[in-house]
């Protein structure tokens, strides 16, 4: 059991943080006696306990219990090195230039920003930043794009675990892994486009066409497009006008049927715009044209029948849920009316999101959302791989969004190769399996078609995700798998959970089970399996984990 002293302001960010660190511990209490004590206060713990983590910005001084500053070596932000892992400090943090006995530098000045030193048979180890104030950015703020391929919280969970299991104490942990898998895969849809017929000379026709014609010529001849790809886009740019007089066949009215085939029985997730030509109360007037789509979810009353007797879910692409929950229930309602389904997740369309957000969109009853992530790349905004609750969230959760396919291959963006994107999401699913969670992918409606023709990038890695073991699930289902994971809770009389309150996804009821993983200093690390809805059979003993016969 881990004892926590912390500030009131961090109570909220300590209890997100063991949800995703999800280890026995408790708030500190003096009548307790600890094996670990973390804590993140600018004062000197007096206790004893074999391990004391001492987190801050602060050095002691001298002759006195308190801490004070200390000197040249304080900045705001800074890049730590631990191992073969780069970590982005966000706050204040210290460096101890004086230490001999380092455990992770500062990238730039190679000085030390943690120390450990031994004494009376117990370790104390010094760390020079807030771990969480660092957790508070990450999980409102979130990270910039530039530290985007960072997945930061991770690592402070990581560092921890390290620090932990390096100092000769058991761990036990129910690490985000479904039973059986690596880690879980969500293959998601925003649905902007459905149908080309309905853009007539506005700005979706005049990118259309200068991507397939011109842009098209320029792949070619710079190896990223073959020259079957480029006669199909000319081929398409040409039946535009027997397109619009209903003699030739719209060829992205049927991005369902296409996604089906090529997921080949996969669960996947497609978001819709509820209401047409609607581009939401606080979108500025420059991009007010752009924003609104030209179709309503109403007119996919078919796709969505075919795509729910295939196993998939239907979520809300939401307009202004994000910041008028009014406006939001009656975009939520009308997904409801459509699909039959009470519980309904969304993610908002252009990923328009504030901190206010996520008690707005509880406020309009969303089971989940899932659109914190970035534009312009790929990668952690919030540092993390699993779902989470935001800080000013009584119960949504949100997970984020990892891959986006406009980010990987638009030149205004990323625009990489497909060769070259390889490598990104290579990167991105070894964090996966070295981390567990979830690696949530957003690919277009209009994707596969003219003139984007990214299908073999994603056939590519829906088939280096399998051939990675991932779970593939609806973010519905993955949302439910988390929701039951932070049900279990820890006390001194063993591992409980509570009864499953899911408001996301009650209907799904086959999800894989919980691991149960016990790490030793000197050992390999122990997994024990646990049923999803069977009691959990491990108890606590003088702060070690022992199996129950």
């Amino acid at each position: 059991m881990i004892g926590v002293i912390a500030g009131p302001r961090d109570l909220e960010v300590v209890q997100e943080f063991f949800e995703l660190f999800k280890t026995p511990w408790e708030f500190y209490r003096a009548d307790r006696a600890y094996e670990v004590v973390l804590s993140a206060k600018d004062e000197r713990f007096e206790g004893s306990a074999r391990l004391v983590l001492s987190y801050g910005v602060a050095e002691v001084n001298p002759g006195s219990r308190h801490l004070t500053r200390a000197g040249d070596s304080h900045r705001h932000s800074r890049v730590l090195s631990y191992r073969r892992h780069r970590i982005p400090l966000y706050d204040d943090s210290v460096t101890f230039p004086e230490k001999e006995s380092w455990l992770i530098k500062d990238e730039d000045s190679q000085e030390p920003v943690a120390y450990l030193e031994q004494r009376e048979g117990a370790v104390q180890i010094r760390i020079g930043y807030d771990l969480f104030a660092e957790v508070r950015r990450l999980l409102t703020t979130g990270q910039p794009a530039t530290n985007a391929a960072i997945p930061t919280l991770e690592l402070h969970i990581a560092l921890l675990k390290d620090f932990i299991v390096g100092s000769g104490i058991r761990l036990l942990e129910i690490p985000p892994v479904p039973e059986g898998y690596r880690f879980i895969a969500c293959l998601t849809h925003d649905v902007d486009h459905p149908a080309i017929r309905p853009h007539k000379l506005d700005h979706t026709i005049f990118g259309f066409l200068f991507r397939a014609v011109f842009a098209s010529w320029a792949q070619l001849f710079s190896g990223r497009m073959s020259l079957r790809e480029l006669t199909r886009n000319l081929l398409a740019a040409v039946k535009l006008p027997f397109i619009y007089v209903g003699i030739a066949k719209d060829f992205w009215s049927d991005f369902h049927d296409r996604y089906l085939q090529l997921e080949n029985g996969l669960p996947s997730t497609f978001f819709l715009i509820p209401f047409k030509n609607r581009s939401g109360s606080h979108c500025n007037p420059r991009a007010e044209k752009l924003r609104a789509a030209r179709y309503g979810a109403a007119e996919l009353a078919e796709a969505i029948k075919k795509l729910k007797h295939a196993g998939c879910e239907v979520g809300l692409h939401g307009i202004d849920a994000w910041c008028d929950s009014f406006r939001g229930q009656s975009e939520f309602e009308e997904i409801r009316r459509l699909t039959g389904t009470r519980d309904i997740g969304v993610r908002m369309h252009w990923l328009f999101y504030d901190q206010e957000s996520p008690r707005i969109l509880e406020m309009a009853d969303a089971a989940y959302d899932s659109t914190v992530g970035y534009n312009e790349t790929v990668g952690y905004r919030a540092g993390t791989t699993q779902a989470f609750r935001p800080v000013n969230a009584s119960r949504l959760l949100e997970l984020p969004l990892h891959v986006m396919d406009t980010a990987l291959f638009y030149p205004a963006y990323l625009g990489l190769s497909p060769q070259e994107a390889k490598k990104v999401l290579d990167r991105i699913i070894d964090n996966a399996t070295e981390f567990g969670g979830c690696i949530t992918v957003n690919w277009h409606d209009r994707s596969l078609a003219p003139e984007r023709l990214w299908n073999a990038p994603y056939r590519e890695l829906i088939q280096d995700l399998k051939s990675r073991g991932a779970w593939f699930a609806t973010t519905g289902q993955a949302v439910s798998w988390f929701q039951h994971r932070r049900s279990v809770t820890f006390n001194a009389d063993g591992v409980t959970q509570a009864p499953a309150t899911s408001t996301a996804t009650n209907c799904y009821d086959r999800l894989p089970g919980l691991q149960l993983r016990i790490q030793h200093a000197s050992t390999a690390e122990q997994n024990v399996t646990l049923a999803t809805g069977e009691p959990l059979n491990v108890a606590l003993q003088n702060g070690l984990a022992t199996p129950v016969s």
